[in-house]
């Protein structure tokens, strides 16, 4: 049986919204709850803990530094290689409350997912 043309845009558009869904909820798996990290956060991080190290006397606190400012450094190369976050967060608002309202996907459930509430309030996504 052959599939009309409104089935196949039906079906291409539903691929075009998990993808993009699924992209920016990749994108900000790693979250955590809190302030952002930035590079430039990261950077002041750094800046500070390497002075830290070198004003430390008690060389087993200076062990701890080196793999905080090693820590810090790791993710500073993950934050620097990470996409566009603002071009992936406007695909995931133009597409999530189609996607939800199709899928019985709640507010609480995004919310869980780690998705910020100011992103769902953009997307039309109310509790």
């Amino acid at each position: 049986m052959a599939m009309s043309d409104e089935h196949k845009e039906a079906l291409a558009r539903g691929r075009r919204e998990a993808r993009a869904l699924k992209e920016y909820l990749e994108a900000i798996g790693g979250r955590k709850p809190g302030r952002p990290v930035t590079v430039d956060s990261l950077n002041e991080r750094i800046d500070d803990l390497k002075r830290r190290i070198a004003a430390e006397q008690n060389r087993l606190r200076v062990v701890d530094l080196h793999q905080q400012l090693i820590d810090a450094q790791v993710a500073l190369t993950k934050t620097s290689s990470v996409v566009d976050l603002t071009a992936l967060e406007r695909a995931f608002v133009a597409h999530a409350a189609s996607y939800s309202e199709r899928k019985g996907i709640s507010y609480a459930a995004w919310r869980e997912a780690g998705v910020p509430a100011s992103v769902l309030k953009d997307a039309g996504i109310s509790r």
